[in-house]
C-alpha cells in the first residue's frame, strides 16, 4: 500500500461521521383559487406560500386537507366573512390567509411556538394580505400593528392557557365563529386536547372544520374514533364529504384508496 492510500483509507469523498449538512432552504408552493367569491375582499387568484425546507412538525408540505379546506372556505366565503376564525396546526397557513382574503373579521392563525414555523407563517400573512410589509421591529409600534391587523400570528401549545390567542379578540369577547383544524387528527395521544380548547373556544353557535387525509392506513380506525370521542367533550361530528384525490406519497399500492382520501367534518356543540 503506497503513503497516499494510507491517508484514505475507505471513500475519498465520503463525508466525515461530524460533518453536518446545513438545513435545506425555504421553498415555495403556488395555490390557484379556483373559486373567488365576488364578495371577496381580495381579488387574488394566486396564494404564494413559502414553506419552511424541513420541519419534524410536518409544516414543510402543502398538504391536500390544507387545500381542501381553502377550497371549501372559497365555496363558503359566509362561514368567515366578517366572522372570528381560528386555525390550530397551521403549518403553511393557507386556510388562514384565504379566511383573511374573504374578509374574516379577525383571523388567529396559531402553530406550535417553533421560531422558523412562526416566521415562516408571518411571512405568508405578511405578503400575500399585507403586500409584503412586514411588521416592525420596534415593540410599540409591532403591538399597534398587530392590533389593527386582522391576520395576527402566534405561537400556541394545545391545550394551554387561551390568553395568547384571545387577547386578539374584541373586549370581553372569548370565543370564535370557526374553528380550522387541518390534517392534526393524526397526532392521536393530543386528541383530548383538540377538543378542550375546540370545546372552549368555540361559540354556542360556532362550528370547527375538521379535514385530514389518513397518512398511516393502519391507523384509520383510531383516526375516525376522534369524531365519536369528541361527544366526551361535549361536541358532535357531521361528515360534510368524503372524497378522494392524489395521495401526497407514493408507496404500496394496496392502501392507495386510503390514502387518496379526504374527509371533511364539522364539530359543533351538542
Amino acid at each position: 500500500m503506497s503513503d497516499t492510500e494510507s491517508f484514505f483509507d475507505g471513500d475519498l469523498f465520503a463525508e466525515p461521521s461530524d460533518y453536518y449538512k446545513p438545513p435545506p432552504e425555504p421553498h415555495f408552493a403556488t395555490y390557484v383559487r379556483e373559486t373567488v367569491p365576488e364578495t371577496s375582499e381580495n381579488q387574488s387568484k394566486e396564494v404564494k406560500l413559502r414553506l419552511v425546507g424541513s420541519s419534524p412538525l410536518w409544516g414543510h408540505l402543502l398538504w391536500n386537507a390544507g387545500i381542501y379546506t381553502a377550497k371549501h372556505l372559497d365555496l363558503h366565503p359566509e362561514q368567515v366573512q366578517g366572522k372570528y376564525v381560528l386555525e390550530l396546526g397551521a403549518a403553511g397557513a393557507l386556510p388562514s390567509v384565504i379566511a383573511g382574503l374573504l374578509g374574516a373579521e379577525k383571523v388567529v392563525s396559531t402553530d406550535y411556538p417553533d421560531a422558523d414555523l412562526i416566521s415562516n407563517i408571518q411571512y405568508n400573512v405578511d405578503h400575500n394580505i399585507y403586500g409584503g410589509e412586514e411588521l416592525s421591529q420596534d415593540e410599540e409600534t409591532r403591538s399597534k400593528q398587530i392590533a389593527e391587523r386582522k391576520v395576527v400570528v402566534e405561537g400556541y401549545i394545545w391545550g394551554n392557557e387561551y390568553e395568547p390567542i384571545v387577547k386578539h379578540l374584541p373586549d370581553g369577547q372569548k370565543k370564535f365563529d370557526l374553528i380550522i383544524l387541518s390534517d392534526l387528527v393524526f397526532n392521536h395521544t393530543e386528541h383530548q386536547k383538540l377538543f378542550k380548547t375546540t370545546k372552549d373556544l368555540l361559540k354556542d353557535d360556532g362550528k370547527a372544520l375538521v379535514v385530514f387525509s389518513p397518512h398511516r392506513p393502519w391507523l384509520l380506525k383510531e383516526d375516525l374514533a376522534f369524531f365519536d370521542n369528541c361527544r366526551e367533550f361535549g361536541l358532535k361530528s357531521e361528515l360534510i364529504e368524503l372524497t378522494h384525490w392524489k395521495p401526497m406519497f407514493d408507496e404500496d399500492e394496496e392502501t392507495v384508496e386510503i390514502r387518496s382520501s379526504i374527509y371533511a367534518y364539522y364539530l359543533t356543540h351538542c
